[in-house]
């Protein structure tokens, strides 16, 4: 079932437009992340969604019900979506179970298994100024989770976060979604959080959408140098480049460090590696044909600086 619709979204600022000509749509329980470089326009649409920044042009509809931006009514905002600012505060010197009660309108057993989902019925003891920053997100969000929201709008929750307190902050919100039945959208300027979470992904430039799909396709099948960027490490491999390694191509292609395959022959071989990086769970390889470079990631271990070893391509990424 359709829960979001947002058509035709427009919006200018002092230097031209923000957004231009934005539509898409989110389906109840669809995890949707939006990605981009800073000024693509990310934040501003999804306070455009969230009813707290009014469009030039366009509408969004939740439940088929219009989301009035500032303009057209006296409180911003819609009862049913909440948004958590990347900049969000909580009071000072206070005790989380205080910042919590404040606006707490739901039972104690509900009040319970909310904590609990958001992992921190063991900090409502402390101090607001006892908190990691990861603590204060996960109270933050809790707070916005007691009014009881259909729509979840996150700016930039894995901004500043180590690796250990992202994965918590994912499972967080895996459980938001499944246990409490809330449909959740985030934005990110570290797309690579996304892959692992999102069911799409929509890629913003410049304040319009360039790609929009499932990770795995948004991952391998970039439409360009842009969004393969944002994904990770990509060679682009010229015609000259795949003549070189015996693959008949008129385009150029997106590969990633994943698509090749080292070969090493008793024969003369054409490559050479100039670096092996460990990287933990595989080596990143880095090669050179003449004036020719290529990355190359692999699980093996036999390759050192200096090894001669042949590259065959296992996939294409063309546009």
């Amino acid at each position: 079932m359709t829960l979001l619709k947002v058509t035709n979204i427009n919006k200018s600022g002092a230097d031209g437009f923000v957004l231009q000509d934005i539509n898409f749509s989110q389906n109840e329980f669809q995890k949707i992340a939006i990605a981009g470089e800073t000024g693509s326009g990310k934040s501003t649409l999804l306070k455009i969604v969230a009813g707290l920044v009014q469009p030039d042009l366009g509408d969004v509809h939740f439940n088929t019900e219009k989301v009035k931006g500032p303009d057209e009514q006296l409180v911003a905002g819609h009862a049913s979506i909440d948004y958590l600012s990347q900049h969000f505060d909580l009071q000072k010197s206070l005790r989380v179970e205080q910042v919590l009660e404040y606006a707490n309108h739901i039972s104690t057993e509900e009040a319970l298994t909310l904590y609990q989902i958001c992992r921190i019925d063991h900090l409502l003891h402390r101090r607001t100024d006892q908190l990691s920053g990861g603590e204060k997100q996960r109270i933050a969000i809790a707070r916005l989770l007691i009014g009881k929201p259909k729509l979840l709008l996150l700016d930039e929750p894995f901004s500043n976060l180590d690796m250990v307190l992202k994965a918590i902050l994912k499972s967080v919100f895996e459980d938001i979604c499944e246990k409490l039945h809330i449909t959740c959208m985030l934005v990110s300027h570290d797309p690579m959080d996304t892959l692992s979470w999102a069911d799409e992904i929509i890629v913003l430039r410049d304040g319009k959408i360039v790609q929009q799909g499932v990770p795995r396709f948004i991952y391998q099948q970039p439409v360009d140098e842009y969004v393969a960027g944002l994904f990770g490490t990509y060679n682009v491999l010229s015609p000259a480049l795949l003549k070189a390694m015996d693959v008949d191509g008129k385009n150029k292609i997106i590969a990633r460090p994943e698509d090749f395959r080292i070969v090493k022959k008793r024969s003369e071989c054409r490559w050479q590696i100039t670096d092996v990086d460990f990287l933990g769970n595989l080596y990143e390889i880095k090669l050179k044909y003449r004036n020719h470079l290529v990355r190359v990631t692999t699980t093996r271990e036999n390759f050192k600086p200096g090894d001669k070893v042949e590259l065959i391509l296992r996939g294409r990424r063309i546009y």
